[in-house]
């Protein structure tokens, strides 16, 4: 039985639960060769960057990678893509613009229809392929960050989410709605802009800046 009269010890005790909640499925499992990851999420949460920093960060580690442009429709979307592929030094396949990601078709379709059919075609090309589908999410947006991933469920069987734009642990607590209500493990954040500012999740780090970022607060709160 332990003592919680004290704040600190409380706090301790509370920081281990939330890393043992988070932790465990932090990891991305892509043995076989190829391997793909699907990048989805909603216009402005960083995708492109995303994608970017990732192909950066498995070259790093020595694995071939190859990105394929799917966002078809956004304007300069795929000039942007390209921007970042030579920044990460890694090739690029694309179709022009306005063109069907997923085949032949250029009726422009309802977007989570688009999402299903891509899934789709990677099941029918490369079935026996190891496979993460994650979603891009805001931290800055809060709830709304969880309702774009009950959103996207319906569409693709989600293994994780990146969350970007996490330049503050206050920003945080979205991951433990994410973990909670919807059982998504957060597998990378994002902290900046730079190639290298994306991180494989930690949840024992981010339990610790968490805390801290708590005590900064109170301790502000106490001097003022």
């Amino acid at each position: 039985k332990r003592d919680l009269k004290k704040p600190d010890k409380l706090r301790r005790v509370i920081r281990e639960v939330v890393a043992d909640m988070l932790s465990g499925k932090e990891g991305m499992e892509l043995d076989t060769i190829p391997s793909v990851i699907l990048v989805i999420g909603v216009n402005g949460v960083g995708k492109t960057t995303t994608i970017g920093k990732m192909a950066a960060y498995y070259k790093a580690q020595g694995k071939k990678v190859i990105l394929a442009a799917a966002d078809t429709f956004r304007a300069a979307a795929i000039e942007q893509l390209e921007i970042w592929a030579d920044r990460a030094g890694v090739e690029i396949v694309k179709h022009r613009e306005g063109a069907d990601p997923a085949g032949r078709l250029h009726n422009k379709k309802n977007l989570m229809e688009e999402l299903a059919k891509i899934y789709r075609v990677i099941d029918r090309e490369l079935p026996y392929s190891d496979r993460e589908v994650l979603l891009v999410l805001d931290a800055t947006t809060g709830q709304n960050a969880v309702n774009q991933a009950r959103e996207f469920m319906n569409a693709a069987e989600i293994t994780g989410i990146v969350l970007t734009k996490l330049d503050g642990t206050a920003r945080g607590g979205v991951v433990l709605s994410i973990m909670d209500d919807l059982k998504i493990p957060v597998k990378f954040v994002g902290v900046g802009e730079q190639v290298d500012d994306l991180q494989p999740f930690d949840a024992e780090a981010f339990a610790q800046g968490l805390f801290e970022e708590v005590s900064r607060e109170e301790d502000g709160l106490q001097e003022s």
